[in-house]
């Protein structure tokens, strides 16, 4: 796909993409991730990204369990993102801006000649990804916005609370699963929530364990 692709359905997604393994990361559908690109095999991936259809899928490695391999194996379910923002730093850097399309399987890794790893993936699990604000009317808005007030209480965090109450229900339960500190196996607990509804409870019952653990981080600021 070119310029402003649209994005209908999982035939409207490649099938082999580049793969962008980050821990702790979570890229999510309509959802925006800045990156500052830095290493010379992701240069590249974002060179080639640029020259083909600007996607890349952001996927975590498998949490460590004492030494990591030079390879980390990936966990099985990522994000398809698109380059919607890009800019150059005059150091070698890259500046850019994905914007989620739909989460992938990981069927399997391809054999490559690439700096960077590429996997052959599929969509038929998310279809709901490609459906703008697909199950909002299930989300208990009402009980989101107690656990992330309760959670900013005990951590004096700064929220824009404007933003919040006017935000529909996809983009603030997106948003605050994409910012809020948690770790790498909760933010994969996120990403594989199946509906709006499941990720909302997800993000509530995670919420409220590390309210119970006096967790968090008090330097956050979600706005």
């Amino acid at each position: 796909m070119g310029m402003n692709a649209v994005y209908e359905g999982a035939k409207d997604c490649p099938t082999a993409i580049p793969l962008f393994p980050l821990g702790g990361a979570l890229l999510l559908p309509r959802g925006q991730m800045p990156l500052n690109i830095f290493e010379p095999r992701y240069l590249a991936m974002i060179d080639d990204a640029l020259k083909g259809e600007r996607v890349i899928g952001i996927i975590q490695p498998e949490p460590e369990t004492g030494r990591q391999p030079e390879i980390p194996p990936l966990l099985k379910v990522g994000c398809l993102g698109r380059i919607t923002q890009f800019s150059e730093t005059g150091d070698g850097r890259y500046i850019i801006t994905l914007t989620g399309i739909s989460r992938f399987r990981l069927l399997d890794e391809l054999s490559v000649t690439t700096p960077y790893r590429q996997g052959r993936v599929g969509y038929d699990a998310f279809a709901a990804d490609f459906v703008a604000r697909s199950g909002e009317e299930e989300v208990d808005r009402k009980g989101l916005l107690k656990a992330l007030r309760d959670f900013a209480k005990a951590n004096d965090l700064k929220i824009d609370w404007k933003g919040v109450n006017e935000a529909p229900n996809e983009a603030l339960v997106n948003a605050l699963s994409m910012m809020c500190p948690f770790g790498p196996r909760e933010k994969q607990a996120l990403l594989e929530a199946q509906t709006l509804k499941d990720r909302a409870e997800v993000l509530v019952a995670i919420t409220e364990i590390e309210l119970a653990r006096g967790g968090g981080d008090p330097d956050t600021t979600l706005q």
